[in-house]
């Protein structure tokens, strides 16, 4: 597969390589990999054409999003790379540590930004469903973080097709700007997706 064959994400003018780079190992002690070695998988994705790399708030405790910014600002690459993180897992102790109420979300966005050496993000993923913010105020969250200049674009994580179907409509029935990509578990033996997800996918075009 050709890393320069790009295409955008969903229904956006977010252009993308149809590989992404996650980054969960990156820091990560016993299983995962430290500076020389991430630099090593890092340089080679992007050599090979390769412009969305992943991270999250929570991947390595922040040791992930700290290297990865390292590495894009040694090399200039802020402005030519697609860069995603997320906010959702708790990250610390308090009924405020996680979730996806505003004010979690917010204070999660500012630490990336701030670990990512960065002023915005690119893609920001709901990471997790917390089953208690309404869809309305995750909704307004995002869209306020859009219209703030701090992130791109959104999207969602292992969320039920149902709540990604009720945000999307009401992004789309308030001209809100709303989620354009899915992100989920999916491999030949875990294919759950197929049943309601990917169908959601394809109507809405996500």
């Amino acid at each position: 597969m050709s890393m320069n064959t790009y295409r955008t994400l969903g229904r956006s003018g977010l252009v993308v390589s149809p590989l992404s780079l996650g980054t969960m190992t990156f820091g990560a002690g016993r299983w995962g990999m430290e500076q020389a070695d991430a630099e090593t998988v890092f340089d080679a994705y992007v050599v090979a054409g390769g412009n969305l790399v992943d991270t999250a708030d929570v991947y390595a405790g922040g040791r992930s999003e700290e290297m990865l910014g390292s590495m894009i600002a040694d090399r200039g690459l802020r402005d030519s790379l697609v860069v995603a993180t997320k906010s959702g897992f708790s990250a610390g102790r308090g009924p405020h540590a996680g979730g996806n109420g505003a004010k979690h979300v917010h204070a999660a966005l500012e630490g990336s930004l701030r670990r990512l050496g960065t002023d915005y993000i690119d893609l920001y993923w709901v990471h997790v469903w917390d089953s208690v913010t309404p869809a309305e105020e995750l909704l307004e969250t995002m869209a306020g973080l859009v219209r703030a200049g701090k992130i791109r674009y959104w999207g969602l994580s292992n969320a039920p097709a149902w709540y990604v179907a009720k945000i999307a409509t009401l992004a789309s029935a308030h001209a809100m700007p709303g989620p354009i990509a899915l992100q989920y578990f999916y491999s030949l033996v875990s294919r759950e997706v197929e049943v309601e997800h990917l169908p959601l996918a394809r109507d809405m075009g996500l």
